[in-house]
C-alpha cells in the first residue's frame, strides 16, 4: 500500500465526516483509513476525541485502542464501567490526558477526532469513525 500525503488524507477521512455514518467495506479500506488517522494525528499538535457508544464497556475500549494506536500511554483502568451512563459519549483530551463522560441520546455511534494544530491542512474533525477501528 502506497503511503499517503496530508491532503490525501484528509480528503479520505472528509468523506467519512459527519453527513451520514458511513461503514468500511474492506481490509484495504480500514488500513487506508488507519493510515490516513494516523498520518494527521502524528503531524498534529494535539488531538481531542469524541466517543459515541452502546456501553461504557464499548466506548473506552473504542478510546483504549485509538489511544494506543496514536501512541498514547494513559491508565484508564481505573474507569467505573458499572457506574456510567448508557448510551455514551466520552470526551477525551490528549494534551491534557483526561476524558469526561456523560449520557448520549443521539444516533451516531463512532469516533470524531478533532486534530488541533497551527498548520491549516492538519486542522479539522474526523468522523464519525468505526469504534473498532484499532481492534484487531
Amino acid at each position: 500500500m502506497t503511503a499517503l500525503t496530508i491532503p490525501e488524507a484528509r480528503k479520505l477521512l472528509k468523506t467519512y465526516s459527519c453527513i451520514q455514518t458511513r461503514t468500511v467495506e474492506s481490509d484495504v479500506e480500514k488500513e487506508q483509513l488507519r493510515q490516513a488517522l494516523l498520518l494527521l494525528t502524528q503531524a498534529s499538535d494535539y488531538e481531542n476525541l469524541g466517543i459515541c457508544a452502546d456501553s461504557a464497556e464499548q466506548g473506552f475500549t473504542a478510546l483504549t485502542s485509538y489511544l494506543k494506536a496514536m501512541g498514547y500511554e494513559t491508565a484508564l483502568e481505573n474507569v467505573n464501567l458499572t457506574e456510567a451512563p448508557a448510551p455514551i459519549y466520552i470526551k477525551f483530551n490528549t494534551q491534557k490526558l483526561a476524558h469526561y463522560c456523560d449520557r448520549y441520546v443521539g444516533e451516531y455511534r463512532g469516533v470524531l477526532v478533532s486534530c488541533q494544530s497551527e498548520d491549516d491542512e492538519v486542522n479539522g474533525t474526523y468522523g464519525h469513525l468505526p469504534l473498532d477501528l484499532f481492534e484487531n
